[in-house]
């Protein structure tokens, strides 16, 4: 079989001929085809660099090379010195912001990377469906790329506005002082124990008079995570302030408002003091939540640090941004009303086992009154308190983190400080495998808030904290040989003292849903 050969064409001119080559033969060289162009794209979609080096264009090593160091240093710098170093970067606004720059940076220089691989390698011969094909694809891959970074972006960005916004400038007067600077192998700069009060009132824009009906006295030991907390009535009167207080020289006997009863209870502290005695503590950024700490501490004997006032009325926003709660209830809860206007609730929460609140019945079950006690729902608020906490996983924090972070935002004030926030973050982490312990100050035999005996009360703090401060034990104890009886090491919630004895009970056990005090429970009206 012979070959056609081309032959060369003879002008009419008679001039030498210009050999023709086939057009084919040129072409045959260069196809490639759709699927081994993508085979160099996809590899720069993983490593920025490697596929242009991959179509012989050098100048991938300027990425490949930097990004292979980074991801060295950042495996290197993980396995020496661990989480710590990322704390300290997650809650620095700076450093944030320059992170989220230098992160938008890369972005855009690895995106163009991908495209100029696939201009590079794109098929041949172009037809219209394998250019639009190839174009397609490499879209594709570049959105791909860019949104985890961009996702990333977004949250460093908003991290670093809720430092700023909520931990920065908090200016307070009853400033816990450290021993010694703060270090990564000490974040808490010598501290063996810290304690926030956690307050829930009412507030806003234009809105005076703020009635911190919610108060809780969390207090974590360190070195073991162990935390307790120490739920006081908002009506607790004659509250005390410690003997070194500016305020103790004006209320030697205990707080004592102007006007009727209502202005001496506790939860009128925080707007009367800043009202009667401005500036009497010094500069604060909060001179309100300044006094009550000062109260919660001369009434309870313990330092209490830090306090972070919630808005109620906003509450909904932050279990709505942990989307719900799971809580069990043992008793009729009301949904609104007003029992001394005669105003009947709009709907009642129902007992029962592991009900999914959402935000706004969540609140309700936080501050429900009608047809129930003031003590009933500081009982409820403490539970609640404990269901957020085990809702707080990791995997929900990080998927619904910008929610949360808008309705910190709106709704806390606090007085923590940016530097110490490396550190709750690891004392939360190992509060959450921890003993969470509650004592509620509930009228009682041996309490009434009316006249409370302050003596009593800080004896019982002083024993629910001498057994939260106990070493774990180095092993479990011996299991129960009767799977239905409770272990011999701890007794059964029914033979656990009650709230009103002021012991310090557990949480999970006091507060589950108790089958014979649901079927007991009559709905008020």
């Amino acid at each position: 079989m012979t070959t056609t050969q081309a032959r060369p064409t003879q002008p009419e001119d008679g001039r030498t001929p210009i050999p023709v080559a086939p057009p084919s033969d040129h072409r045959k060289k260069r196809a490639r085809s759709l699927p081994r162009s993508l085979g160099p794209v996809l590899l720069g979609a993983v490593v920025p660099g490697a596929g242009l080096l991959w179509a012989r264009r050098w100048s991938g090593l300027l990425l490949l090379v930097p990004t292979l160091a980074a991801i060295g240093l950042a495996v290197y710098g993980y396995v020496q010195v661990g989480l710590r170093p990322m704390l300290d970067v997650a809650f620095d606004p700076g450093t944030l912001t320059t992170v989220a720059l230098v992160g938008a940076g890369v972005t855009l220089v690895w995106a163009v990377s991908l495209l100029l691989t696939y201009l590079a390698v794109r098929p041949h011969p172009r037809t219209r469906v394998r250019a639009f094909f190839g174009a397609l694809v490499a879209f594709v891959l570049v959105i791909a790329l860019t949104g985890p970074p961009a996702l990333a972006i977004r949250y460093a960005t908003v991290q670093a506005d809720l430092v700023h916004s909520l931990f920065e400038g908090n200016k307070a007067a009853t400033t816990t002082e450290l021993p010694h600077e703060i270090t990564r192998t000490d974040p808490w700069g010598g501290l063996n124990t810290v304690s926030v009060l956690l307050l829930g009132g009412d507030y806003g824009p234009g809105r005076t008079g703020v009635r911190t009906d919610t108060a809780v006295l969390v207090r974590a030991d360190i070195p073991t995570g162990n935390v307790t907390m120490f739920s006081l009535p908002r009506n607790l009167m004659n509250a005390q302030f410690p003997e070194d207080s500016p305020l103790h020289d004006l209320y030697p006997d205990g707080f004592r408002g102007e006007g009727d009863q209502g202005n001496w209870m506790l939860n009128a502290i925080y707007g009367q003091v800043p009202l009667l005695h401005p500036g009497v503590l010094g500069s604060s950024a909060n001179e309100g939540a300044d006094a009550i700490k000062q109260a919660v501490e001369g009434s309870l004997g313990i330092p209490v640090d830090y306090y972070a006032l919630v808005n109620l009325g906003g509450f909904r926003q932050l279990v709505e941004a942990m989307g719900g709660v799971t809580v069990d209830i043992n008793e009729y809860v009301a949904v609104q009303g007003n029992q001394s206007a005669g105003i009947p609730p709009e709907e009642w929460l129902h007992p029962g086992p592991h009900q999914h609140l959402d935000g706004y019945h969540a609140l309700w079950f936080a501050r429900g009154r009608y047809g129930s006690s003031d003590y009933s729902r500081m009982l409820r608020q403490r539970c609640l308190i404990g269901d957020l906490i085990d809702e707080a996983d990791p995997v929900t924090l990080l998927r619904r983190y910008q929610a949360l972070a808008r309705a910190g935002k709106e709704i806390v004030q606090t007085d923590i400080p940016a530097r110490l926030l490396p550190g709750f973050v690891e004392l939360a982490l190992r509060a959450k495998g921890a003993d969470v312990r509650s004592v509620a100050f509930i009228s009682s035999k041996e309490f009434f808030s009316g006249d409370p005996d302050f003596d009593w009360m800080r004896d019982k703090v002083r024993k629910a904290l001498a057994k939260a401060d106990r070493p774990a034990p180095t092993e479990p104890p011996p299991a129960p040989t009767d799977p239905t009886s409770p272990s011999p090491t701890e007794p059964s919630p029914t033979d656990q003292p009650g709230d009103g004895d002021g012991a310090a009970v557990r949480v999970a056990d006091s507060c589950q849903y108790d089958p014979a005090r649901a079927e007991a429970a009559v709905q008020p009206y």
